[in-house]
């Protein structure tokens, strides 16, 4: 077979396992629903579905990703970074914010794809060497440490553990310049917590209530002048992008977003904290 079809083939693979992926996961949730792929601000470019985050840091040197999404999101992913007038094979680093499938289920596929360089927090790596889609082993090309920086083409990514949601549960902080002024951008990882997470004598995950503690006191160092995040809800993407382009502030300039975010879901870990604490002294 020759080469130059593989990346086609393994796409319409791909295709065909949608229906499975999304059905698995909530059969009434489009998680691929469709989102027009649009600038954030500077070098940072939204490219997912209006149910999960994917963004393209591009440089000179070539791009950084952050989140894969599902194998069954790859050619939307593909598609929204050609739409914008890049190529997903100038992809160098995949990055993901947590070992989950909606977020990193198809890192292995993008790296066939683009030969890019997959990386991940370290306490995420037994998780996600448990996530082989397809029986492909996970691709992990560097183990990320709290505080560490990615570097590619001038453009230099922090990596925050801000665990809780997963054991490592990444959040990325940035610098991005537009008309000549510098912006503070946080792209949150995650600090809710799903339905069935146990909080409280977690046995499994001892040290959960104070991982995620530590990542509100993380989140609240961190300066922020653009808000993302995993899921394009948690910074209200859909009712931000009509307004790009429109007089007025720039829509996603939101620290108050950012803030609002922090205080909402702290509130909700503590009563939830305190309801299974009380259910189970």
């Amino acid at each position: 077979m020759p080469r130059t079809t593989l990346p086609r083939l393994l796409l319409l693979a791909a295709v065909s396992l949608a229906a499975q992926n999304t059905a698995k996961k909530s059969p009434a949730r489009d998680w691929n629903r469709p989102f027009p792929p649009h600038k954030v601000i500077g070098n940072i470019y939204s490219i997912g579905t209006a149910e999960i985050s994917t963004f393209l840091i591009t440089t000179q040197a070539g791009h950084i990703l952050i989140n894969s999404d599902f194998e069954s999101t790859a050619p939307i992913l593909r598609a929204n970074i050609e739409t914008l007038g890049f190529k997903l094979t100038d992809v160098k680093i995949i990055l993901g914010s947590h070992a989950h499938g909606d977020h990193m289920e198809a890192d292995a596929m993008l790296k066939e794809l683009t030969a890019a360089k997959v990386m991940a927090m370290e306490q995420d790596v037994p998780a996600l060497r448990k996530m082989t889609p397809g029986g492909k082993p996970h691709p992990i090309d560097r183990i990320l440490k709290d505080g560490e920086e990615i570097k590619l083409g001038g453009a230099t990514l922090k990596a925050h553990l801000t665990a809780g949601h997963t054991k490592g549960c990444t959040t990325f902080s940035m610098k991005t310049t537009e008309a000549g002024k510098s912006y503070d951008v946080v792209v949150v990882c995650s600090v809710g917590f799903n339905p069935g997470y146990v909080l409280w004598k977690n046995k499994d995950y001892p040290d959960i209530a104070d991982d995620y503690r530590r990542s509100f006191r993380t989140l609240r160092k961190l300066p922020c002048d653009i808000f993302l995040a995993a899921h394009p809800n948690f910074y209200d993407m859909e009712a931000k992008h009509p307004k790009l382009g429109k007089p007025g502030p720039h829509p996603y300039i939101d620290p108050a977003g950012y803030a609002a975010y922090i205080d909402l879901k702290e509130k909700q870990f503590q009563e939830e904290f305190e309801r299974q604490k009380s259910a189970n002294p």
